[in-house]
C-alpha cells in the first residue's frame, strides 16, 4: 500500500504505507480487489480493500555511477517455479519437492528514475490472481516479521544457556500472550541463530582469549595460556579456574586426564583434568583444548598445568594411548623440575572392556573365568604376591598361558592393578578415565575413539 505523490506520478522520497495514488496516463490497469477514490483533479488513489501480500524487488536497471534507473517490485507470488530435472554425471536428476506460492501473479510496481532525486511510477498492475492474506495471515507476510533487538537478546542469552530455537520460540509466545503477538515466526529465530553463530565462529577464538583476558585481571586465581600457529589460528588453549586451583590443592593426589573428546564444530581435542572429592563426587581441575593429538601438545598441556598447580600429581590415570606413555614421563610430572614424579595408571575400564575381544565371548560370559579373575584383579586388599599367585593359577586353570594379549597385560600389571598402588593416596576411588566422562557428555561434546 503507497501513498505516491509530487510531480506526475510520484515522488520516492514521500512514500508511506497508507494509500496509492497514480496518474492514468502512466500507467495501464484494469479494475480489481483495490478500492480507489476519484481526486478533482483527475487522480485516482488506491488502497487494497482486503488482505495482504509479500513484495520482492524484480529486475533493476542501473546507470554507470551506480544510480537505479528502473526498478520492479513485483508480489511474491509472480512467476513460476522451474521444474528442476535433466541428467547429471548419467543420473536422472528428479524435481525437489518443495512448497511453493508462485503461481504466475502480473501485480508490479514499476519506477523509473526521471529527474534528479525524483522516481516517477511507469506502471501499476494490482490485480492478484490468488488470494490476499487474510487478516489472520499478516502475522506470516515478510513486512509483519521483524527480529527486534529485543527478540535477539532473548535468542543470544537463551544460546548461552544452551536452550534451542523451539523451545526459546515457545517461551516467548508465552511471555507476549500468543504466536500472532511474537512478531516473528520460529524460521526467523532459526536464522538469526544461524547467522549468529555464523559471525562468532570466524571471531570466537580471539573473543575466547579476550575473555580470559579479563577473567585474569578480576580473578587473580584464574591461569590461562594458549599458542596460535602462523596463520594465527588458535591450536593450544589450557585454562583453570580458582576453584580448579582449590580443588587440586585438597584432592589433586590422583588425577584423571582423558584425551577421547572432540569437539563437535571445530575437530579440536577437549581434555579435562578430574579427581574426585571427599564426597566421591566427580571436580574439575583444568581444561584444555588441542588440536592434534600427540607427545608435544600432552606435554605443553601437562607443563602447564603444574605451573598453574605448583605441584605434580601422584598419579595420572590414562588409557593405554602410546602418545599418553610417552607424554606423561617426559614432561612436567617428571622429576625434571625438582618435584616429586608422577606415578603413571592405566585405566582400568578400557583394559577390563577388551577381555570379550581378546579372549572371545564364549570364554568371557559362558564361564566362571571372568569372576575368578576379577576377584584379583579388582581387589585392593590383597598383597602383590597374591594377586600375582592367583592370576597365574586361573590362567592355567583355562589353558591361556600362551596367549598373547594376557602375556601382555601382565607384564604391565604394575601400571594398572590395585593391588600395586596400595600404598598410593585415593587410589581405590579413582582407578578409571571414566571419571571424566560425567560432567561433560551430552554438553557439546562427542566420545571418539
Amino acid at each position: 500500500m503507497f501513498n505516491i505523490t509530487g510531480s506526475i506520478c510520484g515522488d520516492s522520497s514521500r512514500i508511506s504505507s497508507s494509500t496509492a495514488s497514480c496518474d492514468p496516463a502512466c500507467s495501464d490497469y484494469d479494475d480489481s480487489i483495490s478500492s480507489y477514490v476519484l481526486s478533482p483533479g483527475g487522480r485516482r488513489y488506491y488502497s487494497p480493500s482486503v488482505g495482504g501480500f509479500d513484495v520482492w524487488k524484480g529486475t533493476e536497471k542501473g546507470a554507470d555511477d551506480g544510480t537505479i534507473t528502473l526498478k520492479h517490485f513485483v508480489c511474491s507470488c509472480e512467476g513460476f517455479v522451474e521444474p528442476n530435472i535433466g541428467r547429471t554425471n548419467g543420473i536422472e536428476c528428479r524435481e525437489r519437492r518443495t512448497v511453493s506460492k508462485r503461481c504466475g501473479c502480473k501485480a508490479r510496481l514499476v519506477m523509473k528514475y526521471m529527474f534528479p532525486n525524483k522516481y516517477f511510477v511507469m506502471s501499476l498492475i494490482d490485480v492478484h490472481n490468488h488470494p490476499l492474506a487474510s487478516e489472520t495471515g499478516w502475522q506470516f507476510l515478510r513486512a509483519s516479521r521483524e527480529m527486534t533487538v529485543g527478540l535477539r537478546n532473548v535468542v543470544y542469552d537463551a544460546a548461552k544457556a544452551n536452550i534451542g530455537c523451539s523451545k526459546t520460540y515457545t517461551l516467548v509466545k508465552e511471555m507476549v500472550g500468543g504466536y500472532s503477538n511474537v512478531g516473528a515466526t520460529l524460521c526467523d529465530f532459526r536464522n538469526f541463530n544461524r547467522d549468529l553463530k555464523s559471525y562468532v565462529g570466524d571471531k570466537d577464538g580471539q573473543m575466547i582469549i579476550d575473555k580470559f583476558k579479563v577473567i585474569s585481571e578480576t580473578s587473580e586465581g584464574f591461569y590461562y595460556a594458549y599458542k596460535v600457529d602462523s596463520a594465527g589460528h588458535l591450536i593450544k588453549l589450557f585454562w583453570a579456574d580458582a576453584i580448579g586451583r582449590r580443588n587440586f590443592e585438597l584432592y589433586g593426589d590422583a588425577m584423571s586426564f582423558d584425551a577421547t573428546f572432540d569437539t563437535n564444530k571445530y575437530n579440536m581435542i577437549f581434555a579435562p583434568f578430574t579427581g574426585v572429592d571427599k564426597h566421591d563426587k566427580c571436580v574439575t581441575f583444568a581444561c584444555c583444548l588441542l588440536s592434534q593429538k600427540n607427545v608435544a601438545h600432552y606435554t605443553w598441556a601437562f607443563d602447564h598445568l603444574v605451573k598453574a598447580m605448583g605441584r605434580n600429581p601422584v598419579v595420572v590415570i590414562t588409557d593405554q594411548c602410546p602418545t599418553m606413555k610417552i607424554a606423561v614421563p617426559t614432561s612436567s610430572f617428571s622429576s625434571a623440575n625438582g618435584l616429586i614424579a608422577s606415578k603413571h595408571r592405566l585405566c582400568m575400564w578400557h583394559i577390563m572392556e577388551k577381555f570379550p575381544v581378546k579372549l572371545g565371548n564364549r570364554l568371557v560370559k559362558e564361564t566362571d573365568f571372568m569372576e575368578k579373575m576379577k576377584k584379583y584383579i579388582w581387589s585392593s586388599s590383597i598383597e602383590i604376591e597374591e594377586f600375582e599367585r592367583g592370576w597365574e593359577a586361573v590362567v592355567k586353570e583355562f589353558k591361556l598361558e600362551d596367549n598373547k594379549w594376557l602375556k601382555d597385560m601382565y607384564g604391565i600389571r604394575a601400571s594398572w592393578i590395585p593391588a600395586f598402588f596400595r600404598d598410593q593416596p585415593m587410589f581405590g576411588l579413582l582407578r578409571t578415565t571414566s571419571r571424566s566422562e560425567m560432567p561433560w557428555i551430552g554438553k557439546g561434546m562427542k566420545r571418539i575413539g
